[in-house]
């Protein structure tokens, strides 16, 4: 089955339930933008599909492999999140050089000294920091560490690629390379990506198809042309067109 499919979704905090999915289907190979207002439950919904995050029920089928995951064990899940690489807002640095941060999953794997250093070298030349590769990572300014986060999740050549706001804080010299990046490794790997934005233009630019996330549901999902010209629910329309949402 070439697609991710979410079924009977629920995650509660506190006794409140903050996202609740009937079914969901990400295509393989589209790149899917996830919009909504904060609060929505688009963080939550990364944050489950990759493991992250135990809801009280759920079923996801992933590329023919169908997990429980409200039963889903430490051990079952490590295969399953090899198959995925996560980018938050904020990435988090290693104390060690950017070549080893980027290295890092790879070396999980298990991976020979030589095939990851053409990997992480590679990498590193698609975010345009090869030059930093032997420099502390935790001396990056915030848009290098995001492209090194970027690198870090794109050097496992992930089959689902998960991205939480991940040009939210960055200048738009950064953003700008890390699209292209997005773009690229999409056209050559064909990954299917998952990315949270609040940058409308960002979404209409990088998705094939888009969904909107209001009071923890999927209020809408289609083809991005037809999200944005053609909004079906209210809600969607108040937030494409800058309205208050209630």
């Amino acid at each position: 089955m070439n697609r991710l499919e979410l079924h009977d979704l629920e995650v509660t905090f506190g006794g409140r339930t903050v996202l609740q999915v009937e079914q969901a289907v990400f295509e393989r190979g589209r790149i899917y933008g996830i919009v909504g207002p904060s609060g929505a439950g688009k963080s939550t919904l990364l944050r489950v599909i990759n493991l992250l995050e135990k809801p009280v029920r759920g079923r996801m089928d992933l590329f023919g492999s169908t997990v429980d995951l409200s039963t889903l064990s430490y051990r079952q899940s490590v295969p399953i999140q090899r198959q995925m690489a996560f980018v938050a807002q904020k990435p988090s640095m290693f104390q060690a050089t950017v070549f080893d941060n980027v290295a890092l999953g790879l070396r999980y794997r298990k991976l020979d000294r030589n095939q990851i250093s053409m990997r992480v070298e590679a990498a590193l030349e698609q975010v345009e920091l090869s030059h930093l590769h032997s420099q502390q990572a935790q001396t990056l300014s915030g848009g290098e560490a995001q492209r090194i986060a970027l690198a870090r999740a794109l050097v496992c050549e992930p089959e689902l690629l998960l991205l939480d706001e991940p040009t939210a804080s960055l200048d738009p010299y950064n953003i700008t390379i890390f699209e292209r990046v997005i773009q690229m490794f999409h056209r050559d790997r064909r990954t299917t990506t998952l990315m949270i934005t609040h940058n409308l233009p960002q979404a209409k630019r990088l998705a094939d198809a888009c969904l909107f996330l209001h009071k923890g549901r999927i209020a809408e999902q289609a083809d991005t042309d037809r999200f944005f010209q053609r909004p079906v629910s209210e809600e969607l329309q108040d937030f494409v067109f800058g309205r208050m949402i209630c």
